[in-house]
């Protein structure tokens, strides 16, 4: 099977080129696509010889073998019409000694020619089939082909190579070529269209070495020379060596050599491997822009994203923005907060880069949209009657715009700018006297903040609706007084005032705007005197009262009242004192024993009046009974130990006769225990 080793064509034209001559061969490399477009043969007219005539339209190839084995090609016409005869010399021989050629064809026929596996023709003549043995070829053996239009025509041929040798190249051997050459510029939107090498402006002076560095790739020993034809890239004729004006039409081409660092004259040193490129223009218009944000809350600047800037829609292009042309132009203070750029309204610059490198400048005027309008509010709300100093507040009811938008309200300003701690049920939001803010956004976004005062109504109670204190068995009359919207009493009346109310609790609502207050009042039964203690002194009578109200009255009839609490000359008996305070209600009524008191005894055992004794009132509570001498020193106490009596003795020693004092109190048995005291003098007569 025949092994395609590489495939180049030449192209013809009618443009006249100079053409190649032995000494001048071209090299046939391993990976290089030649084309060459000769019309005639080189600068000499040289003899082909052997079985071959002389050039006509003729060009000459080197090449090297690599790899030893069997070698073959085809010359394939690109008009099978034509005739093509070629002849090969070698190997290692120089052009001046190259002698005969060792395989060749001169068959006079038109359509493919070459060397085959099949042939044993050395040499093809007139009536042949047009092809020649193969070659058994060895590595570094070097060979010149010259292939010739025997019909000199430009239409141009393809030389396909077989065989199982290889031809050596730079452009194949990893060791020389340790990376891949990279050719200029970008694909072209048709693929079989030269690479695109963008410029800026058109026409511009181009460096062409500014290409050589991207591609080369980093590989050593290789250089690249730039011509305006493919045949000066072939032979590396006519560089460009300077910046040279170009536009986008011409195509250009360059020729990669290599140069053996340790051998000169190294065969391989000839190679060429060749590309062709274009320019295209890639100037860039980048378009002013306007972007328009929220100046939120008046505060004279917003927040940009300046990406959004539509000044250039390829998105691999890089964009620097600057806050001055001048900035721009200096490359200083460039804008690095691209997404959050705070500012008040005005203009910032931006340079904008094609991946190409091609840059141009767009303005960027930077706009506010229209505020918006809120005004401040108050609202005020009635007391809440469980907590007076707070109110229920609908905060949407507060008018601070009439524009259409969305409202958020907040416990602080600092709360509203930032959107924290928002008051999720704004229609039932209880608060004392302060404020709130209420954020209002528009369809733009855009939002301004204004404050809430809000105003608890306190309540608003009667100054002369207070508690009362009556007689229990009395009635009186609950008056709210005048100024109130209306009245609504507990029991039902819905007047300034009620009437006939007795001891109780009773409450009224009292309406003020749309306030209602309720208030409550208390009518408390005036508090009953209570007789403390009973004194009774010889014929007098004291009553003791506490509690109630002064001035207390006494009587002992309940006719006849005195302010004194003191009745005087009162025979022993049984009596009922009354009692009242300042109220005047119905009074207490107690009753009084006044004793039959003995004030004289004469302990002399006769059975009569031996003793004191007041056993017969043991049944009342604390009873005790006391003696003093003169001098007010007590010398008996008769209690429940000694059966309440006295015997006119101390310590079982009678004392002297004379007169003593005495005094018995106890507490009654009722439910105030009423102190009772009885006192006065006694005579005790002991016989000496």
């Amino acid at each position: 099977m025949k092994k395609l080793l590489f495939i180049f064509s030449i192209i013809f034209s009618h443009i006249v080129y100079a053409q190649s001559d032995c000494a001048t061969a071209m090299a046939v490399c391993g990976n290089t696509d030649i084309s060459y477009t000769p019309d005639g043969h080189g600068d000499t007219l040289e003899t082909i010889g052997g079985c071959l005539s002389d050039e006509r339209y003729s060009v000459w190839y080197t090449f090297t073998i690599a790899n030893a084995g069997t070698l073959t090609f085809e010359i394939v016409p690109n008009d099978l019409g034509n005739d093509y005869d070629f002849g090969v010399f070698g190997p290692n021989k120089s052009c001046a000694n190259r002698g005969t050629p060792i395989r060749g064809s001169y068959a006079v026929t038109s359509g493919i020619t070459g060397l085959n596996m099949t042939s044993t023709d050395l040499c093809d003549v007139v009536g042949g089939d047009k092809w020649a043995k193969y070659m058994d070829v060895l590595p570094g053996e070097t060979y010149y082909l010259i292939v010739n239009n025997h019909s000199q025509s430009t239409n141009g041929f393809k030389l396909v190579w077989g065989g199982t040798a290889t031809l050596a190249s730079p452009f194949t051997d990893p060791a020389i070529q340790p990376h891949p050459f990279n050719p200029p510029g970008i694909p072209a939107a048709n693929p079989a269209d030269p690479r695109e090498v963008i410029i800026c402006t058109n026409p511009i002076a181009f460096d062409f070495s500014s290409l050589s560095a991207g591609i080369l790739n980093g590989n050593p020993n290789f250089t690249i020379t730039y011509h305006t034809n493919q045949n000066d890239a072939l032979v590396a004729n006519n560089p460009i060596t300077i910046p040279t004006v170009v536009n986008t039409t011409d195509v250009y081409y360059y020729s990669i050599s290599y140069s053996d660092p340790a051998n000169a004259n190294n065969p391989i040193n000839k190679c060429k491997q060749t590309g062709k490129f274009k320019f295209k223009d890639g100037t860039i218009t980048a378009n002013d822009a306007t972007l328009t944000m929220c100046n939120n809350n008046n505060a004279g600047t917003a927040t940009f994203d300046l990406t959004t800037a539509d000044v250039f829609p390829d998105p691999t292009a890089t964009k620097k923005y600057y806050p001055t042309l001048y900035d721009l132009n200096a490359g200083t203070n460039e804008i690095t907060s691209i997404y959050q750029y705070v500012s008040a309204e005005g203009k910032i610059f931006v340079k904008v880069t094609s991946q190409f490198g091609c840059s141009d400048i767009a303005e960027i005027t930077l706009k506010f949209h229209p505020i918006v309008v809120v005004n401040d509010a108050n609202l005020r709300a009635c007391f809440i009657e469980t907590n007076p100093s707070t109110g229920l507040f609908n905060l949407e009811n507060a008018s601070v715009t009439t524009a259409a938008t969305t409202k958020r309200f907040f416990p602080s300003f600092t709360d509203a700018i930032d959107g924290t701690n928002e008051i999720l049920a704004p229609k039932t939001y209880v608060a004392p006297n302060g404020v709130v803010y209420v954020r209002v956004t528009d369809n733009r976004g855009c939002y301004a903040i204004a404050k809430i005062n809000l105003t608890v109504l306190p309540p608003v109670k009667s100054d002369v609706l207070v508690d009362k204190i009556i007689c229990m068995e009395d009635k009186t009359t609950l008056d709210a007084g005048p100024g109130f919207n209306s009245y609504e009493w507990s029991t039902g009346a819905t007047t300034q005032s009620i009437k006939d109310v007795g001891v109780g609790i009773y409450w009224v609502k009292l309406k003020t705007g749309e306030c209602i207050t309720t208030q409550t009042v208390t009518i408390y039964p005036s508090e009953q005197p209570v007789v403390s203690e009973i004194e009774v002194s010889n014929n007098n009578l004291t009553i003791h009262v506490i509690g109630g109200t002064p001035d207390y009255q006494y009587s002992m009839d309940n006719i006849i009242w005195q302010n004194s609490n003191t009745f005087t000359n009162i025979a022993r008996g049984t009596y009922k004192v009354y009692v009242k305070d300042a109220y005047d209600c119905e009074p207490i009524e107690v009753s009084v024993v006044v004793p039959n008191l003995i004030n004289m005894i004469t302990p002399n055992g006769d059975g009569v009046n031996d003793v004191v004794d007041y056993s017969a009132m043991g049944d009342k509570q604390n009873l005790v009974f006391n003696v003093f001498d003169r001098y007010g020193v007590k010398i008996h106490q008769a209690d429940k130990s000694n059966g309440y009596r006295w015997d006119g003795t101390i310590a079982g020693k009678k004392i002297p006769t004379g007169t003593y004092w005495y005094s018995v109190s106890w507490n009654e048995n009722n439910k105030k225990s009423t102190a009772y005291k009885f006192s006065g003098w006694i005579v005790v007569k002991n016989r000496e």
